[in-house]
Formats: C-alpha cells, sequence, structure tokens
C-alpha cells in the first residue's frame, strides 16, 4: 500500500509539472497573440502559390508554414523580453505576461530559443538559399523590437520584417528572390506601415514620456491617421502593379477591390478625437483583407 502511495504521488508531482508547462505556454501563446499569425501566414501562402504557378508542393507549403510559426513565435518573445521594461510602463501593456508576472524571462529565453531553431531547420529543410537567408531573416525581425528607442520609422522596420513572409515563402519554392516577390513584400510594407501608425495612436502619451519613437508620437495623431491612408494608397498600388507583372486575372482584381473598399472602412473607424475602435480596425479588418487576399490569388493560381 506505501509503494502504491508513493508512485500515485509521483504521477500526480509529474503530472502537475506537465500541467503547469503547458500552462505556462498557453499563457506565452495568448500573450504573443498568436492569432496575429493571421496578417503574415496568407501572404506568405499567396507568394507560394504565385511561385509554384499554381499549388506548391504539399511539402514544401508546410515547411513554409512551420517556419513562419517558428520566426513569428521567436520575433514576438524576442519583443516581449526586449520591451517588458516599457510594457510594465505603459498602461495598455502592463498586464502582458512578464511585467504581470504570469511568466518569467527564463521561459520566455526557453520559448525563444526552440523557436529559432524550429524556424533554422524548417529554412535548412526547404533550400540552401532559404537556409543561408534565415540568420539574416532572424536579425531583422528581431532588431524591430529595438527600433522605437531610436527612430520614428519603427513601422517602416516592421512592415520591412512582415515582408520577409512573401519574399521568404518564394525563396522557398523557387530558391530565387523575384520581382513578383519584392512588389507583394512591398505591398506588405505598406500595408504594415499604416495600421501600425493607427496601432501606435494608443500609445502616444506613454511613448512622449518614455522617449520612445513613433509617428503619432512625433506629428501628433492626427497627421499620422493621414499619413497612415497615404501608406494604404500606396500599398493598393503595388497590389495592382502586381497584377500587371504576375498575370493575375479577374480573381485576384475583384479581390484587390474588395481589399480597397476594407482599408477604406478601417480609416473610418478611427479618428483623432476618438480611437476606441483601434482594435476593430487593427485586427479584425485586416485580418479579413489578408485572408480574401489569399483566397482571391489561390483562386486566380489553380483556377484554370
Amino acid at each position: 500500500m506505501g509503494c502504491f502511495s508513493n508512485h500515485l504521488f509521483l504521477y500526480i508531482n509529474l503530472l502537475g509539472v506537465q500541467l503547469g508547462f503547458l500552462n505556462k505556454i498557453k499563457t506565452i501563446f495568448t500573450d504573443i497573440k498568436i492569432q496575429h499569425t493571421v496578417f503574415a501566414l496568407p501572404f506568405a501562402v499567396m507568394s507560394a502559390f504565385l511561385a509554384a504557378e499554381g499549388a506548391p508542393e504539399l511539402g514544401t507549403l508546410a515547411w513554409i508554414l512551420i517556419a513562419l510559426f517558428g520566426a513569428r513565435n521567436g520575433a514576438m518573445a524576442f519583443n516581449r523580453i526586449a520591451d517588458s521594461k516599457f510594457d510594465r510602463l505603459n498602461p495598455r501593456t502592463k498586464g502582458r505576461a512578464l511585467p504581470a508576472g504570469y511568466a518569467t524571462a527564463k521561459q520566455y529565453w526557453f520559448f525563444l530559443i526552440v523557436s529559432s531553431v524550429v524556424f533554422l531547420f524548417s529554412a535548412f529543410m526547404l533550400n540552401s538559399l532559404a537556409f543561408i537567408l534565415s540568420p539574416i531573416a532572424l536579425g531583422i525581425i528581431f532588431g524591430y523590437s529595438f527600433a522605437k528607442r531610436f527612430t520614428s520609422l519603427s513601422h517602416l522596420w516592421l512592415g520591412v520584417a512582415i515582408s520577409i513572409a512573401p519574399v521568404g515563402a518564394w525563396v522557398a519554392v523557387r530558391e530565387e528572390i523575384s520581382i513578383e516577390s519584392l512588389i507583394l513584400g512591398a505591398a506588405v510594407v505598406f500595408w504594415l506601415v499604416g495600421f501600425d501608425i493607427i496601432y501606435s495612436c494608443m500609445d502616444v502619451d506613454s511613448d512622449r514620456s518614455n522617449n520612445l519613437h513613433s509617428i503619432p508620437q512625433k506629428l501628433g495623431v492626427e497627421t499620422a491617421l493621414n499619413l497612415a491612408f497615404v501608406s494604404h494608397c500606396v500599398m493598393i498600388l503595388f497590389l495592382l502593379l502586381l497584377l500587371f507583372i504576375s498575370g493575375l486575372g479577374g480573381f485576384y482584381l475583384f479581390g484587390v477591390i474588395l481589399a480597397s473598399g476594407l482599408l477604406f472602412y478601417e480609416h473610418s473607424l478611427v479618428r483623432a478625437d476618438d480611437l476606441s475602435n483601434v482594435n476593430i480596425a487593427f485586427f479584425n479588418v485586416n485580418g479579413v483583407i489578408s485572408v480574401l487576399l489569399m483566397v482571391f490569388v489561390i483562386l486566380d493560381c489553380t483556377w484554370y
């Protein structure tokens, strides 16, 4: 009986450790907003379909998605570690896992290392060029976390970081960087610049008090919102340019028209004197835009 009790006690302890670990992983995934993967993932998928001129090989597509998952998780973990001090001082972010004490820096570093290894291994499994470029990609996406410390163009840095998704997906399929992938990447850059400026409007006071830089902090909210609108107009121009460069057709054009309408709707939700709908504009609308464009690119690449 005593032996059974000891084994049961040991089993319960092990189960408790495992459940605790799973809860920490869940906490980290919640904290890094895993659902925001919807921003970059659809552009990587549409680039893969464009590069393959149809459906890419299933194995290749799987490694692209795993690489994206690893890179995005690693980048967000690094951001949480690098910004923990500032997050603690910002009313909007002080409830995040690190400043609130729901997770430790050591746990985040472990998560970061595992995610980075997953990304590097996925790039290795894709092709030589993808693997060679993978450390550079990590450097760019990690570097974004420090951009607000010295430049108001941190939004542009984030845009470049996210644009790695479509450019990298093309590299994964064809082992080259093409004009099509760069045009799609440029569209992503200006898309991100636009909605990151909108999102940053909520942190103007905190950025000023903590000497962090952003377009809203430097130029004011109203001017920043106007620049965000211009940025999204430039995105639409790049999407239309891709129509002529890549040979896409009516499905894609219809998707661009719908995406343009959603961008105008996004800007109608936010005013300099009313930022209450920023979260709707940031996540809901932009999530729909990325998925919508992906669906119509896939239809155009596979319909005929």
